[in-house]
């Protein structure tokens, strides 16, 4: 599971037409591509179907993983993949459309999948510590009306959390509803152009 040159892209959304996280995410994922910062994608789309985690997930998962029988390998299989991809990239771009207050249950979903102990984090003396260092993320939250950051939005502040919990703590949350997609700028707003700018000067 090495790191590669590699972009991410997460989308959760119901919607297909007419979906302002899909947009925004699939600007941002042209500028990554565009500034030469990753040279291959990798396209995660929840809506065509992730597990939940159920007890015979938990009971694998919890399992060394070298006393584990073949049928719990089979369990975690679709998990492992997942993670391996989130392992190969060098930037996720998260699409996270705000459903009553928060993010889709697919979403949630994916990140249960690959919030792994001993393989995206690791329980320490200190506490827990994230395994996927050194990654960036760009979230994109539309809110449908909820200001971004506000007291009723719970998607920013969980996003940061579970992210920087297996690791990644470089992450921009991008409030879509603040970009104007008819425009005949690029649609990406300056706190990503600032970004990728300083990634490139990295």
């Amino acid at each position: 599971m090495k790191e590669q040159n590699t972009v991410l892209q997460v989308n959760s959304s119901s919607r297909f037409a007419g979906s302002i996280t899909r947009q925004v995410v699939s600007l941002i994922t042209e500028q990554l591509l565009a500034a030469q910062l990753t040279s291959s994608l990798i396209d995660r789309e929840l809506t065509k179907g992730i597990d939940f985690i159920d007890e015979a997930w938990i009971g694998a998962n919890f399992t060394a993983q070298e006393e584990r029988t073949t049928e719990q390998q089979s369990v975690l299989a679709d998990s492992t993949s997942l993670v391996e991809e989130v392992f190969s990239a060098q930037h996720i771009v998260i699409g996270a459309p705000m459903y009553n207050f928060s993010i889709p249950a697919l979403l949630k979903a994916w990140f249960d999948q690959i919030a792994r102990a001993n393989l995206t984090f690791k329980y320490t003396q200190t506490g827990p510590q994230g395994l996927l260092e050194g990654k960036k993320a760009y979230v994109v939250i539309a809110s449908g009306g909820v200001p971004v950051g506000s007291d009723y939005d719970f998607s920013s502040s969980y996003l940061k959390q579970v992210l920087g919990f297996i690791g990644i703590t470089d992450v921009t949350i991008i409030d879509a509803n603040k970009i104007d997609l008819a425009g005949t700028d690029s649609a990406i707003n300056d706190q990503l152009r600032l970004s990728l700018a300083e990634e490139q000067a990295a």
